[in-house]
């Protein structure tokens, strides 16, 4: 059942424990911050994903103000909880009355809230966050679009690794029901991987893909081998692995929708255009922006690797349902080209055609917005490096989904936590500069 949350308004009085609200400073951002969200809102929405009987959960506050506080300042699970066990403020934006001296929950206990909400409860989050920023969506007219790729935490792909791969996986499923194997490898895997070093070199290239052959066709015998004797045990669950590594070890370099990892298989390779990575591995995602303020009002994931023009029949329909009276231009990049207007919305792409037969007015407002458009890109490497969204180590596709939401809203909090904090520095500068500057007494003569 749903635990409730503490009442920081009226504490009751604690022996040994000090009250956070004693010794903190209660004009510190983060406090700020953590007074104007819609907490209770939050909970109430939350309250569908617990069962009414039961031994209470822990609080909402808690356990969604952890996973914020772990996108805002790029923390992982592990981490966040020892960090609120020593900062006390991030005990106070989670809800906490008393100084506590243990951690607050297991981090494993992260994983599974975020299971226990899925999408749609991070979907909420993402929504509380867009309402620190209303007055700034509700006379927006413009929104900035661009994609970007979030990588999945696995290693450049390369044949022999998938195939290692492969071999090893068997192994396991075989020891794990008993199957005893015509002929493990072993001895011989170990010399083929001294075969495969240096690859690339030319004078071991001839020997390294000899052995690469050899070893495809050892994964090949095992997962024939593997397959059959399974049939005679209970072998349930493992059809999908089995058929991941039969399509792993069958792919060629021309086939479509390749498997690049056998525990992700759902990651896909994306490029675009980037000298110093060619290619990037994970899934495809689509960022919003206002230009001006730079608030994140959407952030929509891609399964597989469509292209920038085919995204835009998700994101607009879902940019008017967050502005639904204002949203006139949709400002993009080239990679764009082919779409004119969706739903209402002007698309707005740099450098066409038909630019030449259009007033000068237009052709001014244009301008002005094409050049708004790089605004997006800082805005999308602050969201990979400080919200952690460079790489994410989620399982599955509703964990890129998650990560991605998470770390959309993270940033639109981080803007709040900004803004906070440069207004407390103004006011403070303006007291301090008001005791600096006395009168000046005028002698009289």
């Amino acid at each position: 059942m749903l635990g409730k949350s503490s009442d920081q308004t009226s504490p009751q009085a604690h022996l040994f424990k000090p009250v956070l609200g004693s010794f903190i400073n209660l004009k510190d951002p983060l406090v700020v911050l953590g007074q104007k969200m819609d907490w209770k809102g939050l909970e109430a929405s939350f309250e569908q994903f617990y069962p009414k009987m039961g031994a209470p959960s822990k609080p909402v506050r808690l356990m969604a103000g952890l996973l914020i506080l772990k996108q805002m300042f790029n923390r992982s699970d592990e981490t966040i909880v020892e960090d609120w066990r020593q900062n006390p403020y991030y005990q106070y934006f989670t809800g906490g009355v008393y100084f506590e001296w243990e951690l607050p929950c297991d981090p494993s206990d992260l994983v599974h809230f975020r299971k226990r909400i899925g999408e749609g409860g991070v979907s909420r989050i993402f929504s509380m966050s867009l309402g620190l920023h209303q007055d700034k969506i509700s006379v927006a007219q413009e929104v900035i679009i661009d994609t970007t790729v979030q990588e999945k935490n696995i290693t450049f792909p390369t044949d022999t690794k998938l195939a290692i791969n492969s071999i090893e996986k068997l192994l396991k499923v075989a020891q794990r029901h008993g199957i005893k194997l015509k002929q493990t490898f072993g001895k011989e895997l170990k010399a083929l991987k001294v075969d495969l070093r240096f690859s690339h070199h030319p004078k071991r290239r001839k020997q390294a893909n000899k052995a690469m052959r050899r070893v495809k066709t050892i994964a090949g015998k095992l997962l024939r081998e593997v397959r059959k004797k399974l049939e005679g045990v209970d072998g349930q669950g493992y059809e999908g692995v089995l058929a991941i590594i039969d399509k792993a070890l069958k792919q060629t370099r021309h086939s479509k929708d390749k498997v690049y990892s056998l525990h992700e298989p759902d990651v896909a390779c994306i490029a675009k255009g980037k000298s110093h990575k060619p290619y990037e591995f994970g899934s495809k995602i689509s960022l919003s922006t206002l230009p001006g303020t730079n608030v994140v009002v959407d952030v929509s994931h891609f399964v597989g690797n469509p292209h920038d023009s085919k995204t835009l029949d998700t994101v607009i329909p879902k940019l008017k349902s967050i502005m639904p009276e204002n949203l006139g231009f949709g400002i993009v990049d080239r990679g764009y080209r082919g779409r004119k207007t969706i739903e209402g919305v002007s698309i707005v792409v740099p450098n066409t055609k038909e630019d030449s037969k259009q007033t000068t007015e237009y052709q001014n407002n244009k301008s002005r917005q094409c050049r708004s458009r790089a605004a997006i890109e800082p805005v999308i490497s602050h969201i990979k490096h400080d919200c952690r969204m460079f790489r994410n180590y989620l399982k599955g596709v509703i964990g890129d989904k998650i990560n991605a939401t998470l770390a959309g809203a993270a940033f639109n909090f981080r803007l709040a936590y900004n803004e906070i904090k440069a207004m407390v520095l103004f006011f403070l500068n303006l007291v301090r500069l008001l005791i600096s500057v006395r009168p000046q007494i005028i002698p009289l003569h």
